[in-house]
């Protein structure tokens, strides 16, 4: 027993020490960079098909009552849109910055709903901090790119802010 514990113990040490195949670790090489392709979409996201895709599903939020405070904080990459607002009952969720479906945004000015899904049964009105909401959203340099004004449009009233 002690003799094939010793010469297993030096095998193994031998394959350790050695780069050839027979050693486990040496199964694969070392890594190497590779140019990828111009235009190669990402392999690990499907394509969309038929049989597997759903239809996209419609926002249903509503004006939140109104718009309280807006901050722009610049970012790398662009800028973080920063909300505050109150909404008329308690319970709204899914907050969203939503742009405008006509195509509001003319001459330098970007403009956004403040949207909200109000919960059905509608609750207690409460106070004005228990209906305090808050949403941000980002922007790239290249959305702000000519935009010199950015405005938040609630139900009851709007804030906006330039640059």
């Amino acid at each position: 027993m002690k003799h094939t514990l010793g010469v297993l113990l030096v095998v193994t040490m031998a394959l350790g020490a050695c780069q050839s195949r027979w050693n486990p670790v040496n199964w694969f090489g070392d890594s190497e960079e590779i140019a990828v392709p111009e235009g190669e979409i990402n392999p690990l996201i499907p394509e969309k098909s038929q049989l597997v895709t759903r239809p996209e599903a419609v926002y249903g939020g509503l004006p939140v009552y109104k718009v309280t405070d807006v901050k722009i904080e610049k970012t790398a990459g662009g800028a973080i849109i920063r909300v505050a607002g109150v909404a008329a009952v308690q319970g709204v969720h899914t907050v969203k910055l939503q742009p405008p479906s006509e195509g509001q945004n003319t001459k330098g000015v970007l403009v956004y709903n403040l949207l909200a899904i109000h919960p059905r049964p509608a609750p207690g009105v409460g106070t004005e901090q228990s209906r305090e909401i808050h949403v941000a959203h980002s922007l790239t340099e290249q959305q702000l790119a000519g935009i010199s004004t950015i405005k938040i449009v609630a139900a009851n009233n709007a804030r906006q802010v330039r640059r």
